[in-house]
């Protein structure tokens, strides 16, 4: 017999965890994650969390204004009001949940500066800022009686039933499991792995966004992928480091091939212009360079300041045989954040009824074409608390009984082709990467779209590997077809 439940949320960051805190308390909830509960891309935001708190000197105008202008103009200006608006409650209630900012020798909180922001507004825990969050809430949620959490389970497939929606589930044994539920939250992170260098972890394959569209959910802005201008250049491995944005906050200088500053030649608000100018910068100085050796350095700084205030990052680069007190670091553009995704409203439903996207995987308008650095730990929660008490709203008049979809894993018995991740990571590298690429778009598109048409249509068995193909193929698919329009 397959279990049922109120809530099903797929993904346990910020925003899953904090969506299952402020769930009614008799609400039968599951939350489901891909892998370990501690690996997701909120753990790895280091910069911190942007708000207007207790902020003699700043208000939310000035917040607002900065996401205006970060995302280019092209941002939901309601969401945006929104989320600089309620910024504050939602600090304070995860202070109360015990996360732990900087505090000044005075008492008050330490707000540091970041690229794009006019005020200090971000609140931090050293440089592991989405790791304190992730882990205060985790905590939280695992006290709760009415949530079940399932670990290293893969989501294969979500169906939308007449009284809610069934997932299928491949749990950590091989084996195969059907849940219903009344109300759905996709909280599942970003696509950086549909990318051959990306800051993600190995869990941000676009899955949550996949379910969405083949169900019919409406995906916008796909292509709104926005590239860290100082990750890590270390292309040996594909998961790069991030050199966190507020190291420039702190008076870091980039430095092309020739060990020169040149953000003076593209930009008068130089290392602290937004991440999109910063990353188009480096694109265009390293063709007329003809190099891609960039360095960020720092070292000008007191050594006992940089290791206090960057602890992480100063370890890190330690075990990559740099010392950030000493020397240069060397840095070039990475996929980062993604601004599009699942559309949602207000409340963070999407265009299918009862079905809810939280956090990077979906679409709120507030980021508009570039995201403004530490504003996604605030997105994700004050949009999941919306999805949570919309959900609230409708449990009493939610169904009684629940219909059970039907899923197979045995349609095929083969395994999926080799190397089409990595063909696919390729494809969006070499023509979605800062500076797009419109005719290797419509080459990669076209090639994109023979190997999904195959996955679909194909006999294979509905494994892991499977799975997340299907996403990464999917969700670069989209991307290069908004490209092409």
């Amino acid at each position: 017999m397959s279990l049922n439940y109120d809530v099903i949320i797929a993904g346990c960051g910020a925003a899953g965890l904090y969506a299952a805190i402020n769930l009614p308390s008799d609400a039968k909830i599951l939350m489901v994650c891909k892998k370990e509960l501690s690996l997701c891309n909120s753990t790895l935001a280091q910069g911190g969390i942007a708000g207007v708190y207790n902020s003699p000197k700043d208000n939310i105008q000035y917040h607002q204004n900065d996401t205006l202008i970060a995302g280019g103009f092209k941002n939901n200006v309601d969401a945006v009001h929104t989320l600089v608006s309620e910024a504050a409650q939602d600090i304070e209630h995860i202070i109360d949940l015990g996360v732990e900012f900087n505090k000044n020798p005075d008492g008050t909180y330490h707000r540091t500066l970041e690229g794009g922001h006019s005020h200090h507004r971000i609140f931090h825990h050293a440089d592991a800022t989405g790791k304190e969050i992730a882990t205060k809430l985790l905590a939280k949620v695992q006290t709760l009686e009415n949530v079940d959490i399932m670990e290293n389970t893969l989501m294969c497939a979500v169906k939308q039933t007449s009284t809610g929606y069934s997932a299928f589930l491949r749990k950590p044994d091989g084996t195969y499991e059907t849940v219903n539920s009344r109300f759905m939250i996709l909280a599942t992170g970003g696509i950086g792995r549909v990318y051959q260098f990306t800051t993600n972890s190995a869990i941000a394959t676009g899955d949550g966004i996949t379910f969405a569209y083949e169900m019919g959910a409406k995906i916008k802005n796909l292509s709104y992928v926005q590239f860290h201008p100082t990750a890590f250049n270390n292309r040996a491995t594909r998961e790069c480091f991030l050199i966190s944005e507020a190291v420039r906050g702190e008076g870091a200088y980039l430095l092309n091939c020739h060990k020169e500053r040149f953000m003076q030649n593209y930009d008068e608000r130089l290392e602290l212009a937004p991440r999109d100018v910063v990353s188009h910068a480096i694109i265009l100085e390293s063709r007329k360079q003809n190099s891609e050796d960039f360095y960020l350095d720092i070292s000008y700084k007191d050594s006992e300041f940089l290791k206090n205030r960057f602890p992480m990052i100063y370890k890190n680069l330690l075990e990559q045989g740099y010392d950030l007190t000493k020397e240069p670091i060397p840095i070039f553009p990475c996929q980062h954040y993604l601004m599009g995704g699942i559309d949602v409203d207000g409340n963070s439903e999407t265009t299918l009824k009862n079905l809810f996207a939280c956090g990077e995987c979906s679409h709120t308008g507030v980021h508009g074409g570039n995201r403004l650095a530490s504003n996604s730990l605030l997105e994700a929660l004050v949009f999941s608390r919306h999805a949570a008490n919309c959900i609230a709203s409708r449990l009493a008049d939610a169904p009684k009984e629940l219909e059970e979809a039907q899923f197979d894993a045995r349609i095929g018995s083969g395994s999926i082709p080799k190397g089409i991740r990595t063909e696919t990571r390729k494809i969006l590298q070499q023509s979605h990467f800062v500076i797009p690429d419109k005719q290797k778009a419509a080459e990669g598109y076209k090639r994109v779209g023979e190997i999904l048409d195959d996955l679909r249509k194909g006999s294979y068995e509905v494994d892991p590997d499977y799975v997340l193909a299907k996403s990464i193929v999917t969700c670069a698919y989209i991307i290069l077809g908004e490209v092409m329009q």
